[in-house]
């Protein structure tokens, strides 16, 4: 009797470390690009440390249930892209402030929802040009990559260091360059003084809810794109991860699932939750077990991780906002150079859409606004037009 109790934990050890490595890794890479997005489209340190406790329980949450109900490693995280997207907002006024944001947020959960309801809405998303979809991106990740070079410029000795740290632990495990970089521009914020109690208020997070407002503008400058990117660069590539590790669950339920996590975690600033790509791999890989049919249980830790850190976020928030502006940005920037390195690749990759996704991708980077309508949107806009004139022109 004895013998298998003491067994059974050993055997799913590896699936408790391959989580815990996953939520860690998911939440030190990139809450700096949430942030830095949430409050440059208004939201106050309150509703940022809302807004990013949002995120966490509910891809938390998400990520427990589906991973329970299909016995696969459904891995789920905040859209990173979405928040470079938000980002790459800053200085460009939204109608209703961080109220129109939240209302770009539902209609985006909403358009989320839809994609695993009508499969018509999924396909067409699929039938976005990959060399516009990723010139978009790419346009949209272009401004936060440049900031590491502004904090080398602006603050040489911390810039330099937080560079320097993530370029040499990336030489010899890529996982923790992230973490390791926000670890040393936490003791850069310590040594500066800025923390006090006064700064720091509450560390608890409290949910803040922002009652939405809706307009054109922030439908086409914030709900659409941060659809699109979510659905292009999240959702997609999370569903090609777990089929190159042999599982095939049914898209749209899990579209379905994100899409109403995301409309739950709006009302609170969240913008929006999705399948994971790069967690997703080291939950659905054999690292996180030898047997396939139980890396679910990473997936669950992982979500477990994710509610944890959600209850920080008030910790997190406060801290990194006594931080110059400039070395947040710099961490959210290295945080993005590989997707912005991917994503630039694969617009360019073709030549015969070569020239759209230049076009599409200067565009989206130029920090244009026309009616109250952001770059991304009109990047896609004008690269389609003349991939289209293209093809009209070869015949095709």
């Amino acid at each position: 009797m004895s013998a298998p109790i003491r067994s059974a934990p050993a055997s799913i050890a590896p699936a408790i470390a391959a989580g815990l490595l996953s939520a860690f890794v998911g939440f030190a890479s990139s809450f700096a690009v949430i942030l830095q997005g949430l409050i440059a489209v208004g939201a106050s340190q309150a509703q940022a440390a809302s807004g990013l406790m949002a995120l966490s329980i509910a891809m938390g949450l998400c990520a427990i249930i589906l991973s329970l109900k299909t016995k696969m490693p459904i891995s789920i995280a905040w859209s990173t892209p979405g928040g470079a997207l938000l980002a790459a907002s800053a200085g460009h006024e939204i109608a209703g402030g961080f109220a129109g944001a939240v209302g770009a947020f539902l209609i985006c959960g909403a358009l989320l929802t839809l994609a695993g309801l009508w499969k018509p809405l999924g396909r067409a998303v699929a039938a976005i040009p990959p060399a516009l979809a990723n010139a978009m991106l790419a346009g949209i990740l272009l401004g936060l990559c440049l900031a590491p070079v502004k904090a080398v410029a602006a603050l040489p000795v911390a810039g330099l260091s937080i560079v320097i740290v993530w370029a040499l632990v990336a030489k010899f495990k890529r996982l923790y360059a992230m973490p390791a970089a926000v670890l040393v521009t936490l003791g850069f914020i310590i040594a500066g003084g800025e923390i006090n109690a006064a700064s720091l208020g509450s560390l608890w997070p409290q949910p803040v809810l922002v009652m939405p407002a809706f307009s054109a503008s922030a439908l086409l400058g914030i709900a659409l794109p941060l659809f699109i990117v979510t659905m292009a660069s999240q959702n997609i590539p999370g569903i090609a991860v777990l089929q190159a590790n042999a599982y095939h669950p049914d898209p749209a339920p899990l579209f379905r699932a994100t899409g109403l996590f995301s409309l739950l975690g709006a009302p609170f600033g969240g913008h929006a939750v999705n399948l994971a790509a790069i967690t997703a791999a080291i939950c659905a890989g054999p690292e996180a077990h030898p047997d396939p049919d139980k890396r679910w249980i990473a997936a669950v830790v992982a979500g477990i991780g994710y509610i944890v850190f959600g209850l920080l976020a008030g910790a997190a928030t406060a801290v990194f906002s006594a931080a110059p502006p400039v070395l947040i940005q710099a961490v959210a920037g290295l945080a993005l150079l590989g997707a912005f390195a991917n994503s630039l690749v694969t617009a360019l990759s073709d030549p015969q859409s070569r020239e759209a996704a230049a076009i599409t991708f200067i565009v989206a980077a130029s920090g244009l606004t026309l009616f109250g309508i952001g770059g991304a949107f009109w990047g896609l806009i004008a690269g389609g037009a003349i991939l289209a004139l293209t093809r009209w022109q070869r015949g095709t």
